[in-house]
């Protein structure tokens, strides 16, 4: 629906691109923040479920750095930072072109995968 586009999924990494579109814009004509945060997250999924089991964001922050606009192809790399018993840490880095426009952090949890064991509750 938003034309994200994966270019690349590797244990631990994972690189999404999207166009900038007219729809997705806020009052002041710049690309809405939730749009930039969604694809950072989205990239954010991929990275952290490259290892097989399901892992579910615990918790995610963004700064934005400088504004995209409609018409703008911003790309989404992701890449962990490590990984502790159950949970991970993942950055994200949106660029358009050079420019990098946002940075994201993104700490998952993988799901307990025994009968019941957890992620329900």
């Amino acid at each position: 629906m938003l034309g994200i586009e994966l270019d690349d999924v590797q244990p631990g990494r994972a690189s999404l691109r999207m166009r900038v579109s007219e729809q997705m814009v806020n009052q002041h004509g710049l690309a809405h923040g939730g749009i930039i945060f969604l694809l950072a997250d989205a990239a954010f999924a991929y990275a952290c479920n490259s290892h097989g089991p399901v892992a579910l964001a615990q918790g995610a922050q963004v700064a934005y750095l400088r504004p995209a606009r409609p018409g703008d192809v911003l790309a989404a790399e992701a890449a962990e930072r490590t990984r502790y018993g159950r949970g991970g840490v993942y950055d994200v880095t949106v660029r358009r072109g050079g420019a990098v426009i946002a940075e994201f952090r993104g700490h998952s949890v993988t799901l307990d995968p025994r009968p019941g064991g957890g992620g329900d509750d």
